[in-house]
């Protein structure tokens, strides 16, 4: 016999409980293998970020994996994209992506999976994180990269200077929030070595992108097409005060006129940003003003107490965020190696130095 309950007004039917979809679900294994992933491709595309995690906070190295992992896929698709649709596409997966793992709905791609892994440890151990501005930075970094999808070459020094700003710095800044260091000078020295890095990797590229892709193959062997045409991505307004014309660079390499005078004003600009860092560091470490004020102080995301001036709190955020500040170790080590061949990017050789000096430059604290 079934028993009738009369129902009181405003009863509703019983809710099944909240569970996650399948999607949502991340196990140890997911984030095991999404580590692997990440590892394996800088090892792999970046060896100087494969060198720097091991500097980085082992509590924190999933956030490092992630973040220069993410910037690997996104430098990848002017190359690997054969329209500007499909690079248009794999932009707004990424973007999306980003939005949908804090909103803690990962998508099963193994960046995503290891950043959600990050966010929720932030969650439990650090509750004085601010996830958003991690988000942020990473946001800005993907429009930033969809706006040079086409390679195209920056209009002047300065516009070369706001890109590495929005992707060299902006990583750096992403890292920063990753270890809970909220400082302006954090991220003036920050701001500063992004900007090198930026402009050294502009260089580095150049034997790459100047030269004429492998053609591709047909079935039966023979030569297509190119996948891409060479570009110079040297500043414009420095092409011209030397001389420099790309057509001669694509014909002639390094032999072209004014090719390594144009290599050397935008290379001087990259250590010019290191040596202005080092100075500040020097200056912060004795207590005394930085020697000039942070350009982007009081933009969002910038924004910082009054109390972060003082010199006890600088001390311990230096120490906690000086494995990120080692970024400048192998733009330096390459400007080096530049200037060593008199600024032809096509002749630098690899550095085998680099683990010893990025090992002596986290042991003194210098950079």
């Amino acid at each position: 016999m079934y028993r009738v309950i009369r129902a009181h007004r405003g009863a509703q039917w019983p809710k099944p409980p909240l569970q996650l979809s399948r999607r949502s679900l991340v196990t140890d294994v997911d984030v095991d293998k999404a580590r692997q992933y990440c590892v394996a491709q800088l090892r792999q595309s970046d060896y100087d970020s494969f060198l720097i995690r091991n500097f980085i906070p082992e509590s924190r190295r999933d956030a490092y994996d992630a973040f220069r992992a993410l910037n690997l896929e996104l430098v990848r698709l002017p190359e690997l994209v054969s329209n500007p649709t499909i690079g248009q596409l794999r932009i707004e997966f990424w973007r999306d992506a980003v939005n949908k793992t804090f909103a803690g709905r990962p998508p099963k791609e193994p960046i995503m999976i290891l950043l959600h892994r990050v966010l929720s440890r932030l969650a439990d151990t650090s509750p004085e994180s601010n996830p958003s501005s991690i988000r942020f930075w990473l946001l800005r970094m993907i429009s930033t990269r969809e706006k040079h999808m086409d390679n195209r070459p920056f209009p002047s020094l300065s516009a070369l200077e706001d890109y590495a700003e929005n992707t060299y710095s902006t990583l750096m800044y992403s890292m920063l929030a990753a270890l809970s260091v909220q400082s302006m000078h954090m991220d003036h020295l920050a701001s500063h070595i992004g900007k090198a890095c930026g402009i050294a990797a502009v260089c580095r590229g150049i034997p790459v992108l100047a030269s004429p892709s492998p053609p591709v193959k047909s079935p039966d062997g023979a030569s297509v097409a190119a996948s891409r045409n060479p570009v110079l991505l040297l500043p414009l307004d420095v092409m011209a005060e030397t001389g420099l014309r790309e057509e001669d660079v694509y014909r002639h390499g390094p032999e072209a006129e004014g090719f390594q005078d144009a290599v050397f004003k935008v290379a001087t600009r990259a250590n010019d940003h290191l040596i202005t860092a080092r100075e500040m560091l020097k200056n912060i470490r004795a207590g005394q003003h930085p020697g000039h004020e942070y350009e982007h102080r009081g933009e969002e995301q910038h924004e910082y107490p009054d109390s972060d001036l003082g010199q006890e709190n600088i001390d311990p955020l230096l120490r906690r965020g000086f494995g990120v500040l080692l970024e400048g170790v192998p733009a330096n080590d390459y400007l080096g190696r530049l200037e060593a061949e008199n600024f032809n990017p096509f002749t630098v050789k690899s550095s085998w130095k680099l683990p010893w000096r990025l090992w002596r430059a986290h042991k003194t604290q210098q950079f």
